[in-house]
């Protein structure tokens, strides 16, 4: 239990792929300008994350090391291409929408990194949940973006949600204030980048603030330890 814990706190909050290790930040920053583009370009790269990561503990110990890399590429790519044609078939919209950086999920060094990093030297129910703590760290900052951005742009939350969950979805986009000309700044990618750098920014504030609580805490433990020895 003690280690499926410390695989969340780093797949969430420590070793967030998105936060600190700065990994996938060309499809993180240039589909993040809705909430939807987020969500789903998010999903594709949990389902390629999990199923890469299971296969790969899978097959480990028949995996030749020398050749390992390009197997786990093969593996990730074939994963990828299901998961196009099946947003291809059942999202078109959405496909649409994420272009080329649907495909470009083989490139993305989150995967790759933890089928080397983690799957590679685990079981199969290990790999599968480092998978899913590292995709959904990725999901949330992904949707964090883009719910920001689309706010700050247009004033809506969720826009063009049927083109992810069908028709019904319509009903779920909301719209806080009604914006006269979208604001370009936070749509287009240098207001990606500084949406990014003020989240990585709150998130090492937030740490700091911690550390400085816990070392406090610790010291007053210590102080109080030393009084009662005396």
């Amino acid at each position: 239990m003690s280690q499926l814990k410390e695989i969340a706190w780093q797949g969430l909050w420590k070793n967030n792929p998105g936060l600190v290790q700065l990994l996938g930040l060309c499809p993180l920053l240039a589909v993040s300008n809705t909430l939807t583009n987020a969500l789903g370009l998010g999903l594709a790269t949990m389902v390629v994350l999990i199923a890469s990561n299971m296969l790969v503990a899978g097959l480990r110990k028949g995996i030749p090391d020398e050749v390992r890399i390009p197997i786990y590429v093969m593996i990730i790519a074939a994963l990828v291409t299901c998961v196009q044609l099946l947003v291809n078939a059942y999202a078109y919209g959405l496909y649409l929408s994420l272009g080329i950086f649907l495909p470009l999920i083989v490139t993305n060094c989150v995967i790759i990194g933890r089928a080397e990093a983690f799957a590679s030297k685990n079981s199969v129910a290990h790999a599968a949940f480092d998978g899913l703590m590292m995709s959904l760290g990725f999901l949330l900052v992904l949707c964090l973006l883009g719910g920001v951005r689309e706010l700050l742009g247009q004033g809506t939350l969720f826009d063009g949600a049927e083109l992810l969950l069908g028709d019904w979805a319509t009903a779920l986009r909301i719209e806080l204030w009604q914006v006269q000309s979208p604001f370009l700044l936070a749509l287009l990618p240098p207001g990606a980048f500084i949406a990014m750098g003020l989240l990585i920014a709150a998130k090492n504030a937030l740490n700091d603030k911690v550390e400085s609580a816990f070392a406090q805490k610790k010291e007053a433990v210590k102080i109080e330890r030393a009084r009662v020895t005396n």
